[in-house]
């Protein structure tokens, strides 16, 4: 049963690349997602499983995690089971149900074929970023570029080659902000009801990262078109009566208390302590202060690990990573500048993610293995402001191939007023 599945999502692979995309595109598309779905598998048998690469941890706690959902099916029933019934289910329960989904139907463990969804979900991703890039005004050889880079780029091809949550984490976070991005070209209020169920999905995978999107996801309902708008006014005066009846009772909500001391946690200087006991752990003399060092800490979130550095053998594999994101700051600060002269509120709703994001989680920076798979979701809006960058520029006046043409055309004399009336005699040349 499990070989079957693996066979089917292969066949939805197939049918969702027809369905995506023009036949044209279809054709060019589907064998470098083909390619990166078999590699994936590979990956996972040969490499993670097979004990080549001594990473990971996660995947096998969520595999038992799951196999703990499929008990409680089989004595409670069908249903969406909690933290209270399963309490290793904290912060993992979509990817969880789904790797339970499968156990329950192959009738044991199949990590294979949670591999297998894993991969066609990390496709999906692909497919989703190539519309993103289109969004924000890639052509269409940049938006194929990206595809392309994004299957097969290093973090996140490990992490969706196994029982991870990191490739749903990414999907949903790239799809949320790209429907804030279409609401930002055309509002519709569709958009937002398809926006409430990746939430949802999201909070039970990564709950921070909803927080993380709000900002984005609010401008993408607002439209700032106009300095004012009437829409920006209605929200805006309804958040702050709604602030100043409720702020004892917004501060006690589970999802602010929750937001609250996760940060707290992730800040906290014996969690960064532990977290850089391991082999890739970074010490920083912030004097236990989460804020000071930023500068430093934020150099390692975004450029870690260095070239220099030693380590296992997932740290070097993870400089591969490191040179390719050097690639894609440069020119995702090209494609910023051009960004900023075409669409500027565009260019604001994927920074409100970047920037923020970034300092969050530089806040929290002890362990480059850790910062090198929860900066997978910045590193995937960073190559969508590349692709304005890899954009073919079209002549302009100045370039050489514009002056050269203009070097070979006569130099036009005086201009000559015609007469007005028919049969007029032309004037006389000037002398």
């Amino acid at each position: 049963m499990e070989y079957v599945i693996v066979a089917a999502t292969a066949v939805a692979l197939i049918l969702l690349v027809r369905a995506c995309f023009e036949a044209d595109t279809a054709w060019r598309v589907l064998p470098v997602l083909m390619l990166a779905f078999i590699i994936r598998l590979v990956t996972h048998v040969l490499v993670l499983r097979g004990g080549s690469l001594d990473y990971g941890g996660d995947n096998i706690g969520y595999e038992l995690t799951a196999m703990e959902i499929v008990n409680y099916w089989k004595s409670e029933g069908f249903q969406f089971v909690s933290t209270e019934q399963v309490n290793s289910l904290y912060s993992a329960a979509v990817p969880c149900h789904v790797f339970a989904l499968v156990i329950y139907v192959c009738g044991g463990f199949a990590p294979l074929a949670c591999t297998a969804l894993v991969a066609l979900l990390a496709c999906a991703m692909c497919m989703v970023m190539y519309k993103f890039a289109r969004l924000i005004g890639a052509d269409e050889r940049s938006a194929y570029r990206l595809l392309v880079l994004v299957a097969f780029i290093p973090a996140f091809l490990v992490h969706t080659s196994d029982m991870f949550k990191d490739g749903f984490n990414a999907f949903l976070v790239v799809a949320c902000l790209g429907l804030a991005a279409s609401n930002v070209q055309r509002f519709d209020i569709r958009k937002i009801a398809l926006l409430l169920p990746l939430l949802w999905a999201l909070w039970h995978v990564r709950p921070y990262m909803v927080f993380m999107c709000a900002v984005p996801l609010l401008l993408g309902v607002v439209n700032p078109r106009r300095v004012v708008s009437l829409r920006l006014m209605l929200i805006s005066v309804v958040a702050l009566v709604c602030a100043a009846v409720f702020v004892e009772e917004i501060t006690a909500t589970a999802p602010a208390t929750m937001m609250q001391q996760e940060l707290e946690q992730g800040q906290a200087d014996n969690v960064r302590r532990s977290n850089a006991s391991g082999d890739s752990g970074v010490v920083f003399d912030d004097g236990g202060n989460a804020w000071s060092q930023l500068g430093p800490k934020l150099v390692y979130t975004l450029l870690s690990p260095f070239p220099w550095m030693g380590g296992s053998m997932a740290l070097q594999f993870g400089k591969l990573e490191a040179l390719l994101l050097y690639y894609l700051l440069y020119c995702a600060a090209r494609g910023a500048r051009r960004l900023w002269d075409s669409d500027r509120r565009m260019l604001l709703l994927l920074l409100l993610f970047i920037v923020p994001g970034t300092i969050a989680y530089a806040t929290t920076m002890a362990n480059i293995g850790l910062i090198f798979r929860q900066r997978i979701p910045i590193v995937m809006v960073i190559s969508l402001l590349a692709t304005i960058a890899w954009n073919k520029v079209p002549d302009r006046a100045g370039s050489p191939a514009v002056e050269d043409a203009a070097a070979e055309e006569p130099v036009p004399g005086p201009a000559r007023v015609a007469s007005a009336r028919p049969g007029a005699a032309a004037p006389p040349p000037a002398p």
